[in-house]
């Protein structure tokens, strides 16, 4: 079961199976946000996290001072996650009623002062929550090294836990795109969403009947997108950024065979048996047709169809365009990740000559 599992949590095969787990817990949410699925869910996860704690490997990573918060994080994550469901599946049964959502309720409704309901709730969450610090500190050593040493570097060296999706984005992509251009798109596609999804609907109460397209959206590239990756780059990542299993012992000798080639190389080498040209352009006509299709020929025709059609006059020919751009930009990571795994493919568009690789 244990080697199983090992094999069974390579990404190559744990990321399908977290998108269609993704899949049924949305499609499903309102069996998924009920108190007896948290009841079953628990009694599933804890003997299970118990049975995996108990191995001497995968305990060993998780009593590192630096994953310790992380456990704390993902915990919390899960538990928010579900009560979203569980709020928002019960919502959609009174809207569909021709009730009100819960937070409409008169009683809901009602205004508090800030002094004293409010100072006083952030007093005992400073109290508990300084106490439950020093505890830690107590408890668990800070991970604290030796001085900066330019003779020697940490293996693996690993970013910090909100990085660690970026990081894992590297073994994906080129430094200037996992690092500046896709985390920019990220933080601008946040800050447009107000101004792109005009739907008045599910301001200020849960729902995700209301706002299929938006939760969707969201919730793929946070928990799929950035969650995973974090579970990915914390856990099962070791030594020379190998992949290792969590039952796997990190051994700084392993070494992983891979020949990762670009599209050029199958086009010209695989594809028509030839030598690659000289000319770089010519060399990366087909990486750079798809690449140019992918951005300017798909969203037209995503325009054309029924859905883009019933966008458009919901939102508006520019909103739409935007709208569109920044779900092909979110979804090039998992292309890019698949084709990384099936074919082996490590650039589309590799333009050493002007540093683009894409």
């Amino acid at each position: 079961m244990r080697e199983f599992i090992n094999w069974m949590a390579d990404p190559i095969r744990s990321f399908p199976v977290v998108c269609v787990l993704f899949f049924l817990m949305m499609k499903y949410y309102r069996i998924v946000g009920t108190k007896k699925f948290l009841y079953l869910a628990l009694a599933f996860i804890i003997p299970t996290a118990i049975w995996f704690g108990s191995d001497p490997n995968f305990f060993t990573i998780l009593i590192l001072p630096d994953n310790i918060p992380i456990i704390i994080l993902l915990v919390l994550v899960g538990y928010l996650q579900w009560f979203t469901l569980y709020k928002s599946a019960e919502n959609d049964k009174r809207i569909e009623a021709g009730l009100c959502p819960i937070e409409g309720l008169p009683e809901n409704r009602e205004k508090v002062w800030c002094w004293p309901n409010l100072v006083y709730t952030e007093l005992f969450c400073i109290i508990a929550a300084t106490c439950f610090l020093v505890v830690w500190a107590i408890i668990f050593k800070a991970p604290l090294e030796e001085p900066a040493n330019p003779t020697w570097a940490p293996n693996p060296a690993k970013a910090p836990w909100y990085f660690l999706g970026l990081q894992e984005m590297l073994v994906y992509f080129d430094p200037w795109m996992a690092g500046v251009v896709l985390p920019g798109v990220v933080v601008v596609g946040l800050i447009a969403i107000p101004y792109i999804d005009t739907n008045p609907k599910g301001n200020g109460y849960f729902t995700i009947m209301e706002r299929p397209l938006a939760m969707w959206g969201f919730l793929f590239g946070w928990l799929v997108l950035w969650i995973y990756l974090i579970i990915v780059g914390t856990f099962l990542r070791g030594p020379n950024w190998t992949f290792y299993g969590p039952f796997e012992y990190w051994d700084y000798h392993k070494v992983v065979a891979e020949y990762n080639v670009n599209l050029s190389e199958f086009l010209w080498i695989k594809g028509l048996n030839t030598s690659m040209p000289q000319n770089m352009f010519l060399r990366e006509i087909l990486g750079i047709v798809v690449s140019l299709g992918y951005v300017f020929v798909l969203p037209p025709m995503m325009a054309a169809s029924k859905f883009g059609k019933g966008m458009i006059e919901k939102i508006g020919n520019m909103r739409y365009y935007i709208l569109v751009m920044l779900f092909l930009l979110m979804m090039s990571l998992p292309i890019k990740m698949v084709l990384r795994w099936l074919f082996s493919l490590k650039y589309i568009v590799a333009l050493p000559e002007l540093e683009l690789n894409l």
